[in-house]
């Protein structure tokens, strides 16, 4: 082994541990932003010793590639919305699958057509893999994002034998995939695997509903992770076999813990359970069975002087309405009058993993006062206010008793259990499940109507007058 061989690999070994620590230090939200460095630090040095060890440092080509990429990359992520963060991350997930479609393809035609090689079967399995894991992963991550962008319906597309359709499409990728292993210059098998994919991803993610978007998220996260694992394999590169690895890994690790906090098992979320019963949404005036009571801004401000404990629920309408500045404004001035606030985040809450606690951080508001359900859920009882701001379903009692509902046996925060509830919505719409909450018809729950940035300031300038 040569002397440029053993730095090549020591510095992939130092990635792959800057990878693997940088994942580390980002289950706490206190080291998480250290940690995205980390593991940017160690892809820096992943993408330098390919191209060194490619002997391409230099090509014009590739240089103003990485230019335009890391332009256009720096330009978005300077500019999204924290709103649109669900979006974007499930347009780098199809980012990353097209990529190893496009990998897996170019290799193929590379090698066997263009120069006649004969491939070895594992690298031959693994550009298969490559090609159909990235291209389900590319147009499943788009049908993803256009939900999430509202581009599409939110709701679950279904039709009848969706499934069946499905699993034949999945058994005509293995016989394509067969004919290519058995003939490796039949280009017409790897073409139609490449388009059986491509319709897989968008036939898998349709049936899915609305409420399932953070389980999808980091479901076709991992499914990135595994094209990209498998394109490490027909590169023969070391740190993006790692690389892949890890992503995958963890991103099914993550699936995992959203399905648990969903009380569903995978099987259930990729068959579309959620968003297919969808309830009649309800509007202020508007026909229903629920008896709300409204609670004016002052009335509100005197609720929260005269509380000793507060828990504060968000949700995707907190992110929609930018409130968690306020909302730190309004937990600072309620801790200085010596009353208790909490937060309790909900796995699910939002439109990916993360979604609050990531909009919280922004605002600077205490790591140690995020609680989980079950961190929380026992004091709710003896909690004064419970304070939502734009969830819905995740505090819908409707999941404890009503079988009929299609969240039925999710575990929720039961903030219904609170001496007094305060719920901040622009309106009685529906949550992205779809379906009525009947928290809000309870005799302890008050409505205050409005956009929450603005009605919480309003509030929060009405306490700090008293």
């Amino acid at each position: 082994m040569s002397y440029s061989d053993i730095l090549i690999k020591s510095a992939y070994l130092l990635g792959a541990i800057l990878f693997i620590i940088g994942i580390k230090r980002m289950n706490k939200p206190a080291t998480a932003r250290r940690g995205n460095q980390v593991s940017a630090i160690g892809m820096l040095i992943a993408i330098v010793v390919t191209l060194l060890q490619l002997q391409i440092i230099t090509l014009p080509e590739v240089m103003i590639c990485i230019a335009i990429g890391s332009g256009i990359g720096y330009y978005v992520a300077y500019k999204v919305k924290m709103t649109q963060m669900p979006e974007m991350v499930a347009l780098f997930n199809g980012f990353g699958g097209l990529a190893s479609l496009g990998v897996g393809l170019s290799d193929y035609w590379f090698k066997s057509i263009e120069n006649g090689m004969v491939i070895d079967n594992i690298t031959l399995v693994s550009i298969l893999l490559s090609v159909l894991i990235g291209g389900v992963t590319f147009t499943g991550s788009y049908i993803a994002f256009a939900k999430l962008n509202g581009r599409i319906s939110g709701n679950a597309i279904v039709f009848k034998g969706q499934h069946i359709l499905n699993l034949l499409l999945l058994l005509a990728s293995c016989v394509a995939g067969g004919f290519v292993m058995w003939q490796q210059d039949m280009i017409l098998g790897m073409y139609i695997l490449a388009a059986i994919s491509l319709l897989l991803g968008v036939l898998v993610v349709i049936p899915i509903g609305g409420a399932d978007m953070p389980v999808v998220i980091s479901l076709l996260n991992s499914y990135s992770g595994m094209a990209a694992c498998a394109t490490g394999f027909v590169l023969n590169n070391y740190m993006l076999i790692v690389a892949g690895a890890l992503v995958g890994s963890s991103g099914i690790i993550l699936t995992d813990i959203m399905c648990k906090g969903m009380n569903r098992s995978l099987l259930n979320v990729v068959m579309g359970g959620f968003g297919q019963t969808s309830a009649t949404a309800v509007t202020v005036g508007g026909k229903s069975d629920l008896v709300v009571k409204e609670v004016g801004v002052e009335e509100a401000a005197i609720l929260f002087e005269s509380a000793s404990s507060v828990v504060i629920v968000p949700g995707y309408g907190m992110a929609v309405a930018q409130a968690q500045h306020i909302i730190k404004e309004l937990m600072e001035l309620l801790l200085k009058k010596n009353i208790n606030v909490r937060f309790a985040i909900h796995p699910v809450a939002g439109r990916m993993p993360g979604h609050m606690n990531v909009l919280l951080a922004e605002a600077n508001v205490p790591y140690d006062r995020l609680l989980e359900p079950d961190q929380i859920d026992d004091d709710l009882s003896n909690t004064d206010i419970v304070f939502i701001v734009g969830a819905n379903d995740v505090v819908n009692p409707a999941a404890r008793h009503d079988k009929s509902s299609p969240i039925y046996g999710m575990p929720i925060i039961n903030a219904d259990k609170a001496k007094t509830v305060i719920v901040s919505k622009r309106s009685m719409a529906s949550g992205y499940a779809g379906i009525e909450n009947e928290l809000f018809g309870y005799p302890n729950c008050l409505m205050l109507f409005g956009d929450a940035k603005a009605t919480l300031t309003k509030v929060v300038n009405e306490i700090k007058e008293m």
